[in-house]
């Protein structure tokens, strides 16, 4: 197989940060593949309101007019019901969750769940999506550390699933074998999505090497094998959430005795021919059109009418991966910089 046809590629996680970063990086959706982007909203301040979501969505429709960008809310105390109302009104598709202070801009995150009650149910009545970053905080009272917080959050992924069945949940970015476990094991309404570099790294790979350092950790070579195991079965509830995160290089370069190296791997810029560089390595690449467009779009309620087909074309030609890219004092180095895929765009 020398080509490959993707129609409307679709990445259901990605962050494309503020200012001048964003200006730099929000083109790089459509240069990797893509033209539908699900928006994380984990900026400074995080996006709280149906005002500020439009806001930024009209910031990097100015940018890049050219891709569709679906835009979340950060779960915080400001949210209520009405305005989850509101947001569903204006085209808001989601809410994200991040346990506090586990990643980046996540300080405002959440404590416990019981008091959103009321907000998961007018989401679950309004037809949004409940995005989960599926880890706890670390705490070594509870043994919890970055290698067990995604496991040791799964009960609260079962216990929001059966108070709020019909609410579509997302466990993002799964990198355990007993997360993939659970979501199989849960309903139709419940999914998952997996990262471009979660199917490549392991433990070892970041354990001293700050740029494949992210939040979740990658973890064991055997739950690396069931992400790649899930996809190469094509079960319909797991598709691309790429996670594609990133920071300046002097920030994920540098790390003093105070303060860590910021965590995320940036894989946008060239996102579709390196999944299918990694669905072929481990071969899946015939599952390629289900996991990086038709499983994502399935659940999000984002499939394509006959005649609007975006089809984008790879073949089998060298790719080799930029070392940086930069505009202005703005610098970024990309996941596997200077290594060599075998599939570009055509």
């Amino acid at each position: 197989m020398d080509e490959i046809t993707v129609n409307a590629p679709a990445d259901f996680h990605v962050h494309l940060r503020q200012g001048e970063l964003s200006k730099l990086v929000t083109p790089h959706v459509r240069k990797g593949g893509f033209t539908l982007a699900y928006v994380m909203p984990n900026l400074k301040p995080p996006v709280t309101t149906t005002e500020m979501a439009l806001a930024y969505k009209k910031e990097l429709e100015a940018i890049d007019p050219d891709v569709e960008y679906l835009m979340t809310l950060y779960l915080s105390p400001e949210l209520t019901p009405d305005e989850i109302r509101k947001a569903k009104a204006a085209g808001i598709v989601g809410v994200k969750s991040y346990p506090r202070g586990v990643t980046t801009n996540s300080d405002s995150g959440i404590e416990s769940y019981e008091v959103y009650y009321p907000v998961f149910k007018a989401m679950e009545e309004e037809g949004m999506v409940l995005n989960l970053h599926g880890e706890i905080p670390s705490d070594t009272s509870s043994n919890v550390c970055v290698l067990n917080a995604e496991v040791a959050f799964l009960p609260h992924l079962r216990t929001l699933h059966a108070a709020f069945p019909r609410l579509r949940i997302v466990l993002e970015h799964a990198t355990t074998r007993a997360a993939v476990d659970a979501v199989k094991s849960l309903g139709d309404t419940v999914a998952c999505s997996i990262t471009a570099h979660h199917l490549d790294l392991t433990v070892d790979d970041w354990a001293g090497q700050s740029f494949n350092f992210c939040k979740p950790v990658a973890k064991y070579p055997d739950d690396r094998l069931a992400l790649r195991e899930i996809v190469k079965q094509g079960h319909p509830r797991f598709f691309l959430g790429s996670d594609s995160a990133p920071h300046l290089i002097q920030s994920k370069s540098v790390a003093t005795p105070s303060s860590g190296c910021a965590a995320g791997v940036y894989t946008s810029p060239f996102l579709l021919p390196l999944m299918a560089h990694l669905l072929e390595s481990f071969g899946a690449l015939d599952n390629l059109q289900a996991f990086a467009s038709s499983n994502g779009r399935r659940f999000y309620q984002r499939e394509l009418s006959v005649g609007e087909e975006k089809p984008v074309r790879l073949r089998r030609q060298g790719l080799q991966v930029e070392e940086a890219l930069s505009l202005n004092d703005q610098s970024v180095a990309p996941f596997m910089a200077g290594k060599q895929l075998n599939w570009s765009i055509a």
